[in-house]
């Protein structure tokens, strides 16, 4: 099953994603630094994040239709909100 997901990390910054494989442990390509610049040594010690399934689909195409409709709805692209990079966030 072919899946759009939700990342909410520790901070409660968000990351949307697909995954067209279906694996279970897949979290995305996130951008590691900017996730990392928001934690301490401290708070990476003991780090929990959680992947949430908000579509799913057999259809390739559709996920990837859809992929940035949920980044635009959840504002992850919002650097205040989550790390979505792309589309371009704007004011």
């Amino acid at each position: 099953m072919k899946v759009i997901y939700k990342i909410t990390y520790p901070n409660g910054k968000i990351y949307i994603g697909k995954d067209l494989t279906g694996t279970l442990t897949y979290f995305g390509s996130v951008n590691s630094e900017l996730v990392e610049k928001d934690f301490s040594e401290e708070q990476r010690r003991d780090f929990s994040i959680r992947k949430e399934i908000l579509m799913e689909s057999e259809d390739a195409a559709e996920i990837n239709s859809s992929e940035s409709k949920f980044i635009l709805e959840y504002q992850s692209n919002n650097p205040v909100i989550g790390y979505n990079q792309w589309p371009k966030f704007k004011d």
